[in-house]
Order: structure tokens, then sequence, then C-alpha cells
């Protein structure tokens, strides 16, 4: 093995004295291109070590990063170990680095690994074919859980017949022969608290292999005797609607489960019990009304497919260029490494390999009466495999990013403006944006993923709401997470307006901070991307400091996703509401700058929702709009210009590129070529057949500084709601291209308070040159809708006036102030 690829592969290595050496091998894509260094440099024995005493237990956390542990003989890799374990995790590099320096060691994974880390750890040339009788679960159960009526006795034997293997069902096979009663009896003689006790009891005596376990209604409700059979099975969910098994249960003539006192609704118990199962399942088999046993079966049997199949959903660069005869997939990424590197090392962005997962008609239907969070878990778990986050440890996630924290239960309710025109609020967040619905989700998916014994610092580029948003989010996370991950916001000093300034200021804490640049955001956002693919800083900082660098822009996959919730959600809200029936067609129209917003969108009809038109509503910085129109995007002689909505004062739209990768079939040479063109010349042009293609789904104009403030006004007067300058801009743009067949949605990004003196202009307030705290209590005292933010309220009492560092517009300069901030955080 050459020195360069020692150095390339070896992230950190310490050596004990003792019987032997204890090698930690640390990879992450984002660190191997940086400048080789000899091993025997002072520079290398910089690199941040991890004394081992002992083989730590794994973690899925560690999922994203090459990872492994082996004791050697004194002697180094020459020689062989009398006694070798390589533990592995899901990172593709793994078997490139071992079988480059590991080739002569004999490989395997032990019972334990295999037990606690199966889906996650496990090598993909071990992974067993689950293509005949018992291959799809090997050793595994595959253990059905679900409230009474859910079908689970009925569903096991479909599945037993199709796997040919042992099915037990535990209220017939394993309670009733222990008790040598029948459940009903034993539940009248005993009583509901010491039944659960004698049922866990029965069950942690009992233990099976490779069959087909259909659970009681209550055994959720055991702790000891579900970990008894977690550990040697895949417990899946069958998640019913709730009117299916009350119907079921009245034709059963159950009338008492076990938990219910007399008095007490069977439709409360039944949302009662669901905390219970969210606890357990590895997979969720989401059933539509009405669905028949055979039908259930095999979504089981896809759920377990999926949940064995670690490798079948990764990521590319939107500029990865597909080689013939090429079976090695060096450039593919899992969702957990997509997430922390945010950028590919091309260049690019990453994107599924695969298309979206789709919903049938019937589980889209089954949302409709669902909440936010319901919604969210139900969408996310399709997007990302359980071996990147296991599916409680997201729910938890969710249930935590929108809670508290967002003014309105409904998280982003639509509310009827007029005609065929609604608008989906996303300001109800803590810093009053649409960015909210991402940023107090992404910090926690990106806190699960990382390496617990590395340092990370994020970088953002912000029009406006993004620093504010990003540096609350990451504010939140546990105590231990913030010691490792600290979050730098880069905003141009002059480009936001004074309240987004003040909050972006204002939200700095003890792992955040904010760093005025004095340019426009197009410049901040290039800066951040060009220190992204600087290899030899990327690679000097890891090297002295540990620390590895990522984003939280919506570059990030794993700040996109989420915004995909938001637009299906508002699409069920409407149907929920009685407006269409599901099924009809809709439009939506998104005051659009990077792009992220309306291509989540595009995401959602992907999944099934039914969009018609995406219309695309730009400022007076009109480049999408010129570009939708004409399929050149030039930004010769175009400068940026200000205007009432900041947030939208963009000219370079990172997001575009997603979208024509996806319109181009993924051609990611086209996709290189495109966009190197941009940045040597400034502009490009695509070929006919895909201007044609983005027309058929895509309508855009623009918006003049006067129609906005035009807008606020006439919206104002004639429903009393106050749109904010972006809503406006969306709203001018949808009354001219929409044709009015069908409801269109209108994407109302931030709340007026943020841009107090344009709302203030806009209705002719004469006390405009007053404070921005008093124009916001001003506004607040015209009882509009929507009413006030309290959040953004409370931010205008801060006695405090807090700083943030300015810097000029270059890029080495950002380089020294993301170093002095690494430096004060991390060492």
């Amino acid at each position: 093995m050459t020195h360069s690829n020692a150095y390339r592969d070896t992230m950190s290595l310490h050596r004990l004295n003792g019987n032997g050496f204890f090698f930690f091998f640390f990879f992450n894509a984002v660190m191997i291109n940086f400048k080789f260094f000899p091993l025997q440099t002072p520079l290398f024995t910089k690199i941040s070590c991890l004394r081992i005493n002992k083989l730590p237990t794994l973690h899925p956390r560690l999922v994203p990063v090459c990872h492994m542990f082996t004791r050697l003989k004194p002697g180094g890799l020459g020689q062989k170990s009398e006694k070798t374990m390589l533990y592995f995790n899901r990172c593709q590099h793994l078997k490139q680095i071992t079988q480059r320096c590991f080739s002569s060691i004999h490989v395997k994974t032990n019972k334990y690994v295999q037990l606690i880390l199966s889906r996650t750890f496990a090598l993909a040339e071990l992974r067993k074919s689950w293509h005949s009788t018992h291959t799809l679960v090997g050793d595994k159960n595959i253990v059905l859980m679900g409230p009474p009526g859910a079908g689970k006795t009925t569903i096991g034997r479909i599945i037993g017949q199709k796997l040919g293997c042992c099915v037990i069902d535990v209220d017939n096979d394993i309670l009733e022969k222990t008790w040598n009663m029948s459940v009903s009896e034993k539940l009248q003689e005993v009583g509901n608290e010491q039944f659960l006790e004698e049922e866990g009891k029965a069950v942690l005596n009992f233990s099976a292999s490779g069959s087909v376990i259909s659970l009681t209604g209550s055994n959720p409700m055991h702790d000891a005797s579900m970990w008894h059979l977690k550990k040697n099975g895949i417990i899946v969910y069958l998640d019913v609607p709730l009117i299916d098994i009350i119907n079921r249960l009245k034709s059963m003539k159950i009338n008492r489960i076990v938990g219910q006192n007399f008095g007490t609704p069977m439709k409360d118990l039944l949302a009662f019990r669901r905390q219970y199962y969210k606890k357990w399942y590895d997979a969720r088999v989401f059933c539509e009304s009405g669905a028949s046993p055979e039908e259930v079966a095999d979504k089981v049997l896809n759920a377990v497919k999926r949940y064995q199949n670690v490798d079948s959903e990764t990521f590319i660069s939107t500029r990865h260029i597909w080689h013939k005869n090429c079976k090695q997939k060096n450039s593919t990424k899992f969702f957990s490494e997509a997430v922390i590197e945010g950028l590919a090392s091309d260049g690019g962005l990453f994107v599924p390999e695969k298309e979206f997962p789709k919903l049938s008609s019937g589980e889209w239907k089954g949302l409709v009466g669902a909440t936010y969070i319901e919604r969210a878990q139900i969408l996310l778990e399709k997007c990302i495999h359980p071996a990147d986050i296991p599916a409680a440890r997201l729910g938890e996630m969710i249930e935590t990013a929108y809670g508290k924290n967002f003014a309105c239960s409904r998280i982003a309710p639509v509310r009827h403006l007029s005609g065929n025109q609604f608008i989906l609020e996303l300001f109800h967040g803590p810093t009053g944006s649409f960015k909210d619905l991402s940023l107090q989700l992404m910090p926690h998916l990106f806190a699960h993923c990382i390496l617990p014994n590395c340092n990370y610092m994020i970088l953002v580029a912000t029009s406006g709401d993004t620093g504010s948003a990003v540096l609350n989010g990451f504010s939140h996370l546990n105590s231990n997470d913030k010691k490792r991950i600290a979050v730098v916001t880069f905003f141009p000093e002059n480009g936001v307006s004074d309240f987004q300034k003040a909050q972006i200021i204002g939200s700095q804490k003890e792992n955040g901070w904010a760093v005025g640049v004095k340019s426009d955001f197009d410049f901040c956002q290039t800066a951040v991307k060009r220190i992204f693919n600087d290899s030899d800083f990327t690679g000097f900082l890891t090297v002295e400091y540990g620390t590895v660098l990522s984003s939280a822009n919506s570059i990030n996959w794993g700040r996109l996703l989420p915004q995909v919730i938001y637009h299906a959600s508002a699409y069920l809200d409407l149907v929920s509401q009685g407006f269409i029936s599901f099924g009809s067609p809709v439009d939506v129209c998104i005051p659009t700058g990077n792009f992220g917003n309306i291509l989540a969108a595009v995401y959602a009809k992907l999944m099934g929702i039914p969009i018609r038109k995406f219309i695309c509503a730009s400022n007076q910085n009109h480049v999408l709009t010129d570009f939708i129109k004409t399929g050149h995007y030039d930004l010769r002689e175009r400068k940026l210009v200000q205007t009432f909505s900041p947030a939208i004062d963009i000219l370079k739209s990172s997001n575009l590129e997603r979208h024509l990768h996806l319109m181009a079939n993924k051609d990611g040479q086209l996709m290189t070529k495109l966009f190197n063109q941009l940045e040597d010349q400034c502009h490009f042009q695509i070929e006919k057949i895909l201007v044609e293609k983005l027309q058929q789904d895509f309508v855009a104009d623009w918006c003049s500084e006067e129609d906005c403030l035009a807008a606020i006004n006439s919206t104002y007067n004639a429903s009393g709601y106050i749109l904010d300058p972006h809503t406006a801009v969306a709203k001018v743009v949808a009354d001219r291209m929409q044709d009015k067949t069908c409801p269109v949605i209108v994407s109302s990004t931030a709340h007026y308070s943020k841009f107090s003196p344009a709302i203030m202009q806009a209705l002719k307030i004469k006390e405009i040159n007053q404070t921005s705290s008093s124009q916001l209590y001003l506004l607040s005292s015209y009882n509009a809708l929507p009413p006030p933010h309290g959040a953004l309220l409370e931010r205008t009492k801060q006695q405090e006036k807090m700083e943030c560092q300015v810097c000029s517009a270059d890029v080495n300069v950002l380089k020294s102030h993301v170093e002095r901030l690494i430096q004060k955080q991390f060492m």
C-alpha cells in the first residue's frame, strides 16, 4: 500500500504500548481529496486521535462513515494477526479500503454484531438472497404488530404460506397453551394490569427463528417481552385505518380489549395504544382502507425486503457520469452520507439514484384526516431507509421538530383567500419563515447521522430567512451534540431587511455565529461552495482540528427533503376541508429564488400529489422567469437588484441543477457542461426538447416593486389579510398566469412582521420612520390576518444589542473566519 493511499484512507492512527496495535480507521468522502503529506511529517501527527481501551459498542449513527477496529500482532500491517475481527458499517468505501489494506486478513462478522447491528453493519456480500423459501428472513422472525382487528393472524398465515415457514399466533399458540384457558377468561380472572404481566412472562419464555409471529394487540405494552422479540425479529407495524379496525371489531363482536375500562370509547383506547406501537416497529405497512389480507401480506413482504436491502436506496451527484460496463458504484452515497457531506465532491448536488417513492391513491386518502406530524412520518419513512435512521428515532425527531415551537398546531395551515386562491401559511415556526419547516428537523437528522468522535462546522449562506432559521434550529440540539456541531452563517451585510438582520444577529448562540459580508447573496453562496470544493483547506481543517465542513442550505438533501411534506399536506388539507376531492388537480404558485421550495413541490408531485402547473414567481431579479420562458440562463450584464422581497434576490439558483438533472434523465455529463459554462461564461442554453419539457409543467412571470406594494394594499382592503412582500410577488404572478380552472395554492413564505417598512409603505401608514419594534407593534394593533407572530414580537423586546463580525467579499477572508470560529468552538 502506498503512502498516498494510506494517508487518504487513514484519518486517525494511534499506537498503544502493550501486546499490539489498535488502529482506528475513519473515512469520510468530504475528506478524501485533500493534499497528501508523508506519514512521517509533523502534520500527520496532529491528526485527531481516539484512544481505544476496548472495542467500542458500535451504534447506527456510525453509519455514514467507514469505521473498523482490528487488533494486530506487533509488526504492523504486514503480518497476519492471530485473531482479527473487522467490524463493518454500511459505507461502501470500506470495501475498497479493506481490499487494498487487508486483503490477507480473514474477515467475518460475529453473532453479536449480526444480532445488534444486522441492518447497518453487515457486508453486502454476506447478505442472503431473499428469492427462496427461508432467505427473506433467514434466522430472523417476521413479527406482525398492530391493534386488535388489524388482521395480524390472517396476514401471518398468508405470509407463512408464501414463504413456506412456521406461523405462530401468540394468542392461540403461546398464551392459551401456557394458561390452559382462553385469553378472555384470563383477562377476566386477573384484570388488566396483571394480564399484561402474565402475557409478557409467557412471551419471554418463548423463542423461535425463521417464523412469522402474529402478536396480540397488547404485546407492545410490555417492554421486556418486546425487546426479547425484537432482538431476533423484524417488527412490522400494520397501520390500519381506525374506521376499519372499529368495523372489524364490531363484526367480531368484540366490545372490550385489554386496558379498556367500562365507559372508555374503543376509539380513544385504540388512539392511546398507538404510542406503544410506534415505539417498536422496524417497518410500517400503511394499509389502505378496505385492503384485502392478500394485498397487505404483499406489502409486508415488500417492507421486509426493503428493510433488509440496505444498499437499495442510494444517492448520486447531479454531475455523476455513468460509465458503461462499470460495476463499481464508488460515487453513490447513502442518505446519511449525503446529509453529512452536503455538496458532492464534483461540485454537483445529491439526488436519489432511483425514483421517488410513490403512494397509491388509497394511501393518500388515508392521510387526509392525519395530522401534519403523522403525514410527515409516513412520507419521510418512505424516503429515508431505516438503516440510516430507524423509524422510531425518526418519529421522535419529527415530534420534537413540529411541537410547541410552532405557533399553530396545524404547523402549515391552508387558508382560503378569495375565489380559487388559497394561502399556504409557512411562517408559524419560531423565526417566522418557511425555512423553519425544514430547519427545525434537519439538525436532528444531521446529528443522528454523524460520527460521535468528530466535530462538524456547518457553513450557511443566507439571503435573509435561512440565517436565523438555521441558527435557531441547531441551537435546539442536546448539549452533547452542540459541543460537536457548530454553525456559521454568512449574510449580505446590506442585502437583508433591518428586521432580518437583527434577527440573524440575535439568533447567535453558543454554537452559532453570524458573519456579515460586504456583497450580495450570490457571492455568499458561491463562496461557501468554493470553500467546500477547496480540498487543501477542508483537509487542513480535518487534520489540524478534527473538524469536517458541511452545509444546511437547500443544497443539502436533508434540508430540502422536509419541504416536500408541506406541499403534500396543503393538498390533503384542501381535500379535508371539502374544497376538492382527491385526484382533482391544483396549481401551486411559489416565490422563487434558489428553486428549492418549488422543487420540493415537484417532488410532492412525483410522490403522487396531482399538481398541474408550477408557477414560478420572480421579483425584479427574474433570471428564472426568463430561463423558463426561453431556456437561456443568462447572467451576463445582469446585476442583482435589492427589492422588498430579499429572500428571492438571487441570480444563481442552486437547486435548478437538480430539476434539470431530473428532466434530462440524469445526464450528469450535461449538468457538468452546463454549470461549468455558467461558472466560466455566465450563461448556458438548454436544447429545445428540454425547454418544451420544462414548459409542460412550469409557467413563470415576475412582479415589479410597484405591483408588489399594490397587491399588499388591495388584498388587505379586500380581505383584511396582510401579505408579506414575497407572498405578494406570488399573488401578482398567480393573478396573471393562473387560468382559474382549478385551485391555486400560493406559498406564503414569511410573516409580514419581518418586513414592516415595506408593509407600512404599502398600506400608506405615515409613521414609517419609527424603529423596527415600534413599527411591528403598530402593525399588530391593526387586528389583521394573520395574527401577530408571538416569537417575532418577543424578539423586539430584547434589550441587549448583539453584534456580529463583518468581512470583505473575499473567499480567503471567509476561510479565516471559519478557522477562527473552529478554534474558538472546538479547541
